[in-house]
């Protein structure tokens, strides 16, 4: 459906007016931005570097930390140079790409937490049966899957943007454009329009989080009634996930449950979801996962061991 839109671009209103709280903004979110690549970059490649990692439990982190990285890209390096120049408008079409990658990253990684919860309960409760179950294959179609629900979900949220009518107003109070910011704008009854995004959007991600929080109270309780050492790295596993999972699905059920919520509240919990959020899988999984420090450490020392120069070369004249 063609979209009747009179306005051609919308104007980020940011975070904040005042000078120095950009530049405050602008060093923080850019260090934290770095980290978040440097970080997920890290993960992926001592996962493929190091045949140890190779299982479905890492398969799954790393596509994740793609994920992750994905998620921080799609708007705040704009955010970042917002803060720096004057020019702090995106186009229609910027602003749907923005809608699209957003609900595209973070369905994606919706299903993926999921499917991770699915590997350690069955890693936990059914080991006998995990080979089994829990396949290559199987890996790679959760995987396809939850990319193939990130797409469904971020065209159906693409196209309703797409029928909104746009008469005038255009100033998006956020860094970025999504729904909760964006339909507030249209000339239409925000209402229905709040309610079509508590049906698509709130309530999934409620109903998933549920899904997910029971999985891992069966797990907890599974690891507590074995106690040994396998169990208690098995329990920081899962704290770890848990932890993710938590700080992720928080503030997109705040946000899409009350889209009529302050727009203070939405603007935090958009910084917490798209920047700090990304950073917590690599902090997690390496300060509570021996095994990917370990290979870390084992790339660093290849990479500086790689740098050095042969003995028989150091003193050729």
């Amino acid at each position: 459906m063609a979209n009747v839109s009179a306005v051609s671009e919308f104007v980020l209103l940011g975070l904040s007016n005042s000078w120095e709280l950009q530049m405050i903004f602008f060093m923080v979110f850019s260090l934290f931005y770095v980290a978040t690549v440097v970080g997920n970059t890290l993960i992926v490649i001592a996962v493929v570097a190091d045949s140890h990692l190779h299982s479905p439990m890492y398969f799954l982190l790393t596509n994740l930390s793609i994920i992750d990285m994905s998620l921080a890209s799609f708007a705040t390096p704009k955010m970042i140079s917002d803060y720096i120049t004057s020019h702090k408008t995106i186009s229609f079409n910027g602003c749907i790409t923005q809608i699209f990658f957003l609900h595209l990253f973070t369905g994606t990684e919706i299903i993926l937490l999921m499917a991770m919860s699915f590997d350690r309960y069955i890693a936990i409760c059914k080991p006998l049966h995990y080979a089994s179950i829990i396949s290559p294959q199987v890996c790679v179609a959760l995987v396809v899957a939850s990319w193939v629900v990130g797409v469904m979900h971020s065209m159906s949220q693409v196209i309703f943007a797409l029928t909104l009518p746009f008469c005038g107003p255009n100033k998006v109070d956020s860094f970025f454009c999504d729904l909760p910011v964006v339909f507030q704008l249209a000339c239409v009854d925000t209402y229905i329009l709040g309610l079509f995004m508590i049906s698509t959007s709130g309530i999934i991600a409620l109903s998933c989080f549920i899904l997910l929080f029971n999985s891992y109270v069966i797990v907890l309780v599974t690891i507590k009634n074995h106690s040994s050492r396998g169990s208690s790295k098995a329990l920081s596993t899962c704290t770890a996930h848990f932890i993710v999972v938590f700080m992720f699905f928080g503030p997109c059920i705040f946000i899409y449950m009350w889209p009529q919520s302050s727009f203070m509240t939405e603007k935090s919990l958009s910084v917490f979801y798209t920047i700090f959020t990304p950073i917590l899988n690599p902090v997690v999984y390496t300060l509570r996962n021996q095994d990917v420090k370990s290979a870390i450490m084992k790339f660093k020392n290849r990479f500086l061991n790689s740098n050095k120069p042969a003995p028989s070369q150091a003193f050729q004249f």
